[in-house]
């Protein structure tokens, strides 16, 4: 049996990971791999690609941020080490 701050760390560790991955998808894959798709597409004056890969991975990016945060108070009270 492990102990609970292993358990904590180890969920802390397992949705950095996941979040890691979603980052690294967003900016690599839609932004690079998907760009000459997406440029067919335009978003205002800019092609979408374009767009994503300025401004639509930094929004993925502060989303992320949020659902850390969210899920790290929800943990932090799972675990019964918040403030």
């Amino acid at each position: 049996m492990q102990s609970p701050l292993r358990a904590y760390w180890r969920a802390n560790v397992r949705l950095i990971a996941i979040l890691l991955a979603v980052w690294f998808l967003t900016a690599y894959g839609v932004s690079i791999l998907l760009a000459p798709t997406l440029n067919q597409f335009r978003l205002g004056d800019a092609p979408l690609g374009f767009w994503f890969a300025q401004q639509g991975s930094i929004y993925v990016f502060i989303l992320l941020i949020w659902i850390y945060a969210r899920r790290m108070d929800a943990l932090d009270k799972q675990y019964d080490v918040h403030e």
